[in-house]
């Protein structure tokens, strides 16, 4: 079954329009017709089974047949704040990320990231990223699409940060010195609705004086198991063990 998100003034009532590139997918590539069915979801979290009317216009109208009680949302919601790396690895971390249940992504302008933002190229990158993490959130049928932001300093991620019930920063430096039990504390003290910002540097890791100024700023400074992890799947590690702590074990 098919899924895709659309803003909210795409729904009226109980009827749906379809444009742009989805409109394109369904009528072009999956080759629909009047009378099947996809799942659309709304920037509500809600979601519906709906009918295909017409693509004749071009456009795609839909009526919906039924709303759905889905529940495929972390119970907590966990934002992923990457320094930028090199490469397409930040794309591997949206996309997986997203599958996993990250609720939004922040990359971050790192003292060891070696890529500079171009803020004339930004744009397209920015909407390159969006476009990964609503491909993955239809393909893992999610409903809810994640968000990606533009980089941050160092600093405008410490004042972001105070809009979160935990913050959470992965230090290999903790890993290598043994520590084990700084994110299971953190996890496990979790009550559902409530807000996660994982910080988890670019390739050469987080610098000492970084660490240390998110620390001062409320931070709990993890290491993420006795193996030192690529930046690309710190975050995926992480999620995994959200999803473990907050789902599977109730």
């Amino acid at each position: 079954m098919q899924r895709y998100f659309l803003a909210n003034h795409d729904f009226e009532d109980e009827r749906v329009v379809i444009k742009g590139d989805d409109a394109h997918h369904i009528i072009r590539v999956m080759r629909m017709v009047a009378g099947d069915e996809v799942i659309c979801c709304n920037e509500k979290d809600e979601s519906a089974l709906c009918t295909i009317e017409d693509v004749s216009s071009g456009d795609v109208v839909l009526n919906v047949t039924k709303w759905l009680d889905e529940r495929k949302e972390l119970p907590v919601s966990v934002t992923i704040a990457n320094g930028l790396p090199k490469g397409d690895k930040l794309e591997l971390i949206i996309q997986k990320g997203t599958e996993l249940g990250a609720a939004k992504f922040i990359p971050f302008i790192a003292g060891r990231s070696i890529v500079k933002w171009d803020e004339k190229k930004g744009k397209k990158k920015l909407e390159r990223w969006q476009k990964i993490a609503k491909e993955a959130a239809e393909q893992s049928h999610r409903t809810k699409c994640p968000v990606v932001t533009e980089p941050l300093t160092v600093q405008k991620l410490i004042e972001e940060a105070k809009n979160y019930d935990r913050i959470i920063v992965a230090y290999e430096e903790e890993a290598k010195a043994g520590e084990s039990a700084n994110l299971y504390k953190s996890l496990s003290s979790l009550a559902k609705g409530q807000s996660v910002l994982v910080v988890i540097g670019p390739e050469g890791g987080l610098t000492e004086k970084e660490v240390q100024l998110l620390k001062e700023n409320g931070s709990v400074i993890c290491g993420f198991g006795p193996r030192i992890l690529r930046t690309e799947t710190a975050s995926m590690y992480v999620l995994a063990a959200v999803s473990y702590q907050t789902e599977l074990m109730e």
